[in-house]
């Protein structure tokens, strides 16, 4: 895993951290008695139920690494006010002849595009960073260049 900065908002520290009680709690339990279940059959050796609860096991403690990482490098960056986009920032723009859309600028381990979350490490994100109300910038995308004007940040 990268050691690079992971920006999140406080509510996506909040989703993290609920995820990680989970699977540190009742999931890592639920994981256990699995195992015991499997181990008490017998023969490890041909015993698809232990060498599939070992293969989640491995799932779980790789993503409860990889969470307890984040949290521990992330930096919480609440929404406020400011002319300037960050990550934080609500942001509308609009492109040529579309009609305006608005994104929350998250961090790349909160992006979720479908919902209006867009990183800041996206083509539209590091476009918008740093930009004012009025700006237009170019975004280089996969099908090309794009002009984005900003009508709004908040």
């Amino acid at each position: 895993m990268s050691q690079s900065i992971h920006y999140l908002t406080p509510e996506g520290e909040k989703k993290l951290r609920a995820e990680l009680a989970e699977l540190t709690g009742p999931k890592r339990e639920e994981l256990a008695q699995r195992l015991r279940a499997a181990i008490q059959m017998g023969d490890l050796s041909e015993n698809a139920d232990y060498h599939k609860a070992k293969e989640d096991q491995a799932f779980l403690e790789g993503r409860i690494q990889e969470l307890e990482a984040i949290l521990r490098m992330a930096t919480i960056v609440a929404k406020k006010q400011s002319d300037v986009v960050e990550v934080g920032s609500r942001v509308t723009i609009q492109e040529a002849d579309y009609d305006p859309e608005t994104f929350d600028l998250v961090g790349a381990t909160e992006a979720d595009p479908r919902n209006g979350k867009i990183s800041n490490e996206s083509p539209f994100g590091k476009a918008l960073l740093n930009h004012k109300v009025g700006d237009v910038v170019e975004a280089e995308t996969p099908s090309g260049r794009v002009k984005l004007k900003i009508l709004k940040v908040e």
